[in-house]
């Protein structure tokens, strides 16, 4: 992975740490919305909102477009395409560990000479 890529999937990742922000990505994923209507969804101030809407354009989730006075989001979804597939890869991986993990412990468990115990209390 190049240094350009590597950087961009930190941001991502970086970016949707936040629930505030996976909130405005989820909002924005109805449509395109006006800054100043994700206030209204979140509990904190404008300048709180817009200050995630940054770092969401930073990681390249989200686009401005200034018509007027109103501030426009548009919700730019491949970065979070790149970051699924880095993880799908992985998956296969931790998958496979899982399933012969569990194989180690079945077979553990029907060994012979291991009999369950079974405790009494009284």
């Amino acid at each position: 992975m190049g240094h350009a890529r590597g950087k961009r999937l930190n941001q991502v990742y970086a970016a949707i740490a936040d629930p505030t922000r996976r909130g405005i990505l989820a909002a924005l994923s109805g449509g395109d919305a006006r800054v100043g209507s994700l206030v209204d969804r979140f509990p904190i101030s404008f300048n709180g909102v817009s200050k995630h809407v940054k770092v969401l354009e930073r990681a390249g989730l989200v686009e401005r477009t200034i018509r007027g006075r109103e501030h426009w989001l548009h919700l730019k979804a491949e970065p979070l395409s790149e970051a699924a597939a880095w993880l799908e890869r992985y998956s296969a991986f931790w998958t496979a560990r899982l399933e012969a993990l569990e194989a180690m412990l079945v077979a553990r468990d029907h060994a012979p000479g291991r009999a369950a115990h079974v405790r009494r209390r009284g």
